[in-house]
């Protein structure tokens, strides 16, 4: 009697399993049509409260709309102006950076054999290639570039999607049996999310123009591009911050010298630890937090099911899986798994 109880669990877990390896296969398999999808979601995200600002202003809906959806074009047109060359430039020298971190790396090899530290040559640069941070950077500019050239279905889809969210509560209201307790739950993790994305993005923005302004005034080449990527990564927390300051921190003791990488690496770390020790968690709250193993299993996953956009969007991905997690009783073990530490015994959440 017993051994049937079983096998119906055990064929449930693989029917699960087979389910789930389909549907990751389908997502990597549809990731062109997907990425420009996430990314108009991404942005109408963000684009929410704005829009939701303006019509408590009184202004018309039509008009509200037309003034985020102009502001977001202003804001792309601005970055493919100021950014584009740089990832063109940057691109075209990337094979002479590569050579100049191959001397620096012969140069170090001489330098610690002088010391009387042998190191074999090939060993070191297989375990450690600079050179590939700067070509990751590179191939995850040119993979940002080539979906930012669907710019225009881009907007498109940002356009309807926030056309829709207006009359999104009277269609659950009409579709579902008790709509006041699926709204009330809905309303929650649209607000956390809304305010998780609102809140990341203002934090990124003041941390990219922090980077670029200081590396402007070291003088390090492409300060507009490193800031970029600063903002970008910012939406990775710990890992992101990593590998936004090593390729410019390398292009910094290529061009300037070891003093002036110092400096970078500095400012790198003294914005990040402003930021991500100080400013975030009084801002957003502990509880909307991702474990570091966490972050950086969803960084690889995410990046190999939707390729460089998809490390972007990891974590917001991720976030997102993790609020909608927290917001039933049932999966909110799953969420504190998720978690950077175990919530306080009787609190409430830190988003709540």
């Amino acid at each position: 009697m017993s051994e049937e109880p079983r096998q119906g669990n055990g064929r449930s877990v693989l029917v699960t399993a087979a389910a789930f390896v389909i549907v990751i296969a389908g997502i990597r398999v549809s990731a062109p049509i997907l990425v420009p999808f996430l990314l108009s979601l991404f942005i109408a995200i963000i684009s929410g409260p704005p829009l939701s600002f303006l019509k408590r202003k009184g202004v018309p809906r039509s008009l509200a709309l037309l003034i985020v959806v102009a502001a977001v074009i202003a804001i792309v047109l601005i970055l493919a102006v100021l950014v584009g060359n740089s990832i063109n430039d940057f691109s075209q020298s990337l094979p002479v950076y590569q050579a100049h971190l191959k001397e620096q790396t012969a140069a170090l090899l001489a330098w610690l054999g002088g010391l009387g530290l042998v190191v074999p040559e090939g060993g070191l640069r297989d375990a450690f290639d600079p050179g590939s941070a700067m070509k990751l950077v590179a191939s995850l500019l040119s993979g940002l570039g080539g979906t930012l050239t669907n710019a225009f279905l881009i907007l498109i889809t940002v356009t309807f999607i926030l056309l829709e969210a207006s009359g999104f509560s009277a269609k659950l209201r009409a579709s579902v049996a008790d709509p006041d307790r699926s709204f009330e739950t809905i309303d929650r993790f649209l607000s956390t999310i809304q305010r998780y994305m609102a809140i990341k993005t203002v934090i990124s923005l003041a941390t990219g123009i922090a980077i670029a302004v200081w590396l402007a005034i070291l003088g390090v080449d492409y300060p507009l591009l490193w800031g970029l990527l600063a903002f970008l990564l910012n939406y990775v927390p710990t890992i992101g911050s990593i590998l936004a300051a090593v390729p410019a921190v390398l292009l910094a003791l290529l061009q300037l010298g070891a003093g002036s990488a110092l400096m970078a690496a500095s400012g790198y770390l003294a914005v990040n630890i402003a930021v991500g020790t100080v400013i975030e968690p009084r801002v957003m709250g502990r509880g909307l937090g991702l474990s570091t193993l966490v972050v950086f299993l969803s960084l690889v996953f995410w990046g190999w099911v939707l390729g460089p956009v998809g490390m972007l969007l990891s974590v917001p991905l991720t976030m997102t899986l993790k609020i909608g997690l927290g917001s039933s009783e049932e999966t909110r073990w799953v969420a504190v798994l998720l978690g950077p530490e175990a919530p306080v015994e009787g609190g409430s959440q830190a988003s709540e």
